[in-house]
């Protein structure tokens, strides 16, 4: 697992530079779906920015015309076009090779996020439906909480299209890495642009676990250290969202975290090498059917799944202890979608 950090994933400003080139890259449409809401608007000024981006196509029920007038005056190559409510969405997906779904309803203070789950399962299995008629080939990566069920989602509706590749379907849980590398920055003192944990598992709760025993540069922890540390990354969107104080939840944090991913896959596939990243995607690295682990990626998706390295007892029961949760979810995700 030393490897995550020599294979790290790209570095977010060079990615998104004006400078930033690559041997003749092939510049995509992305599109993204939830692109007027309290994360899409921001992942969508970041994605601009990007050079591998030549149309970013946003969509939402309402004001995404707006949006996307305002970001194409920002002078950078991609052609921004809004598209609203149902009539459009097709349009809007034509051609995309990545696909990002932020839509849904934030947690609220005393919200979990099954809690969401009636609300934002359904937008889910609705654009995923969209997505395998119009785009089966774009890689899809779902933001939308629960994250646990909503990508068990997503994989049922593309299977039952008859489209269903485990390679390109990505659950994003980067917003976990990043808060576990800033976090463990602020304890150790370590550069945090070159600190790397890698976190497994889920995206919720309990579910979220960070292998403090691999990071790199390497920390020692004490027991009180790894305990707070762990517990702290497993708890902070709920962090974000009391000290929002009903005025959101993770907005802008994690629309870093999902251009991070998205730019890391443009990189993979224009043949960038050694590009890894976290995500939540079928796995059988445990008997759990979906799973987080270190994903080597490439032009077509998943490379090569980096599995989980050698746990320490205190990992290990952390393992053990998300199992049921994580199963429940997944579980309730699948019983959604085929019911």
């Amino acid at each position: 697992m030393a490897n995550f950090v020599r294979r790290a994933a790209c570095n977010f400003l060079n990615v998104s530079s004006r400078n930033f080139s690559v041997s003749a890259p092939r510049h995509a449409k992305v599109s993204v779906l939830g692109a007027a809401g309290g994360i899409g608007q921001p992942l969508s000024l970041l994605l601009k920015q990007s050079t591998l981006i030549s149309e970013l196509a946003l969509y939402d029920v309402a004001n995404t015309v707006g949006v996307a007038a305002d970001l194409s005056h920002i002078e950078s190559a991609a052609q921004v076009k809004g598209y609203v409510g149902d009539s459009q969405l097709e349009e809007c997906l034509q051609g995309s090779k990545i696909v990002i779904i932020p839509a849904g309803v934030p947690r609220k203070p005393g919200m979990t996020r099954d809690d969401l789950f009636n609300i934002n399962a359904g937008i889910a299995m609705s654009l995923s439906e969209a997505a395998s008629k119009v785009c089966p080939d774009a890689m899809m990566c779902i933001i939308s909480n629960p994250v646990n069920s909503t990508v068990p989602i997503a994989s049922e509706v593309y299977k039952k299209n008859g489209v269903f590749d485990p390679r390109k379907l990505f659950g994003v849980t980067t917003l976990d890495v990043v808060r576990a590398n800033t976090f463990i920055s602020e304890l150790k003192g370590t550069p945090v642009t070159q600190t790397q944990c890698p976190v497994i598992g889920g995206h919720a709760g309990v579910t979220i676990l960070p292998l403090l025993s691999q990071v790199e540069p390497s920390c020692n922890f004490t027991d009180e250290e790894r305990e707070a540390l762990t517990v702290r990354i497993q708890n902070a969107g709920t962090e974000v969202v009391d000290a929002k104080a009903g005025g959101g939840s993770a907005t802008l944090s994690m629309a870093y975290a999902g251009a991070r991913f998205a730019f890391a896959l443009l990189q993979a596939m224009n043949g960038a090498k050694n590009v890894v990243e976290c995500s939540f995607v079928e796995s059988d690295v445990t008997e759990l059917q979906f799973f987080s682990t270190p994903l080597l990626l490439g032009p077509n998706g998943i490379e090569e799944n980096l599995g989980m390295g050698t746990l320490i007892d205190y990992e290990q029961e952390g393992l053990e202890k998300m199992k049921p949760e994580l199963s429940g979810s997944i579980a309730k995700g699948i019983k959604f979608a085929n019911q």
